[in-house]
């Protein structure tokens, strides 16, 4: 798999794509991550990729330079005629899009290659959210200065459960929101800390019984916490 990132600040992501598990995911081979400076596509001497809002507003990435860096990754034309690649994904970060969750990162992973484009300010220029991105994808309803962070968050997400980029597989399939209940409980040293105890199952050695306990903890974390992540548990059932 391929990830390619377009965006005016490619420095910031160096020390994540360069730790952990991405790190060592990159390293088995197991996905390839690049990074574009967006300001290498412009055609103004300045190097600028934004212009005010017509109408009145503040700055958007303009149609050009986000279109000619994904072109030139692709090594095709998208618009007028878009050739439509289905191992291929143009992915905008946008408060417009449907929201991260588990199952949509899943989704991404019977794709070759993914381009992410991350813009800033006021977003971008109407005609790439329609002619150049397949999809929109938003982190949550809140603000952060770009979406260089959610392109992190999107990668972290992604590469972790592609097979091999973590050692054992088990530990993927009982994290938080996997069959759409939130994790157990997790306790290690020391057995009691000021008073408080680990709970004695976990030492029983009896594996049906830890595995009901955990299940019933994830069970009641949820429906305390998630309750619509436990309706859509129910509604599988």
């Amino acid at each position: 798999m391929i990830v390619d990132v377009v965006t005016i600040f490619p420095k910031m992501f160096k020390p994540v794509i360069g730790e952990s598990i991405v790190k060592r995911a990159q390293k088995k081979g197991l996905v390839e991550i690049n990074i574009h400076n967006l300001r290498d596509y412009s055609a103004d001497r300045h190097k600028k990729v934004d212009f005010y809002s017509y109408g009145g507003g503040g700055m958007v990435f303009r149609p050009e330079p986000l279109f000619g860096a994904v072109e030139k990754i692709l090594g095709y034309k998208v618009y007028p005629k878009k050739k439509k690649d289905p191992k291929k994904r143009i992915v905008l970060f946008s408060p417009k899009g449907k929201h991260l969750n588990q199952k949509t990162v899943k989704k991404f992973l019977k794709y070759e290659r993914i381009i992410l484009i991350a813009p800033r300010y006021e977003g971008v220029d109407e005609r790439v959210r329609k002619n150049l991105a397949d999809e929109e994808i938003s982190v949550g309803d809140y603000i952060i200065s770009g979406a260089e962070l959610a392109s992190m968050i999107f990668i972290d997400s992604l590469v972790r459960i592609i097979p091999g980029a973590i050692s054992s597989r088990e530990s993927v399939e009982q994290e938080s929101f996997e069959g759409d209940l939130l994790d157990f409980p997790h306790y290690t040293k020391p057995r009691d800390f000021r008073g408080l105890k680990v709970p004695k199952v976990l030492f029983s050695g009896n594996h049906q019984k830890i595995a009901q306990w955990r299940r019933h903890k994830a069970i009641e974390t949820t429906k305390k916490i998630r309750p619509d992540l436990w309706k859509s548990f129910c509604s599988k059932k």
